[in-house]
């Protein structure tokens, strides 16, 4: 199960890293257009300022080529070896993949990022209590 205080917990929800307590995103829709990258500048709750320094989020680029893999492994996955399809199938099948999940990817990716630098803080999550 999923708790508030793992980082797995931030990382899948887009909350505050610190907290927990609320996300980081304006709209938690990632499929909203013109909503992907948009951010509170603080968590409301913490007060932890999420673009830690100009162009923090370019690092998750390199996070994201890792995302990106592990998404077209399990696209070949199930299309080549659970369902069988032939290798053109298949590369469409990844290319799929990989479009429509472009925002998820993009979110998890950030979400990562900002995971290794903050750790969760069970007082800061307290701070509205």
């Amino acid at each position: 199960m999923l708790k508030k205080g793992n980082k797995l917990y931030s990382i899948l929800t887009g909350s505050c890293p610190k907290c927990h307590q609320e996300s980081m995103y304006v709209n938690k829709n990632p499929y909203k257009p013109g909503h992907l990258f948009k951010m509170h500048q603080r968590c409301s709750n913490c007060n932890t300022k999420y673009k830690i320094e100009p162009s923090f989020f370019y690092g998750a680029m390199y996070v994201s080529y890792g995302v990106g893999i592990a998404f077209a492994v399990a696209a070949f996955v199930i299309s080549k070896l659970l369902l069988g399809a032939d290798l053109i199938t298949t590369f469409i099948a990844i290319t799929a993949t990989m479009v429509g999940f472009m925002p998820v990817i993009i979110r998890l990716s950030r979400n990562i990022w900002i995971n290794f630098f903050f750790k969760y803080d069970s007082e800061a999550a307290q701070a509205s209590s």
